[in-house]
């Protein structure tokens, strides 16, 4: 899903769009697959009992209810927060939007940027993912977690910066 271009410029250009890693969703998919299974198993055990058909929709409607529940909050939330929270670098400005409901966010412009930083121990290194952290003049250091392979953002942010800010200094 490519980042909305009625947030951007007119002239004013998409560098990298990322969602945060995958791997934010691994336990919201583990609970999806282990809550169905669950409902699945008390469902076939209410069949197979000698109970007039009432009692078992009711009973099944319970299962359902509390499989919902569980799947809404637990899986279905987690990964519609995933879908919605963009990190965006553009060829002026480092832009950050997330949330469902109450959306928020935060606009970086390059030539502000004093500063950017990855973090990432051994399980990021594994999954290819880590902490970005952006300081820029006015505020304390930003820090964006999960972001997919932090080394070539990072590399690729510091040559926005360094292509904006149009300096001779060679880049690292």
């Amino acid at each position: 899903m490519g980042y909305p271009e009625n947030v951007l410029a007119s002239d004013e250009h998409v560098v990298l769009h990322r969602h945060p890693h995958w791997g934010r969703l691994a336990l919201p998919a583990l609970i999806l697959i282990i809550a169905s299974a669950a409902a699945a198993f008390v469902a076939g055990y209410v069949n197979r009992l000698a109970w007039e058909q009432n009692a078992k929709n009711i009973v099944f409607g319970v299962i359902a209810a509390i499989w919902l529940v569980l799947v809404g909050w637990l899986a279905i939330w987690p990964f519609l927060n995933w879908w919605t929270t963009h990190f965006v670098i553009t060829d002026r400005r480092v832009m950050y939007r997330h949330g469902l409901i109450a959306r928020s966010g935060i606009d970086i412009p390059l030539a502000r940027i004093n500063s950017v930083e990855f973090r990432h121990g051994l399980i990021d290194r594994i999954f290819r993912t880590g902490t970005l952290i952006i300081e820029s003049a006015s505020q304390d250091p930003l820090e964006f977690q999960d972001i997919p392979r932090v080394e070539r953002v990072h590399a690729l942010l510091y040559h926005e910066v360094f292509d904006t800010l149009g300096s001779e200094e060679s880049p690292s």
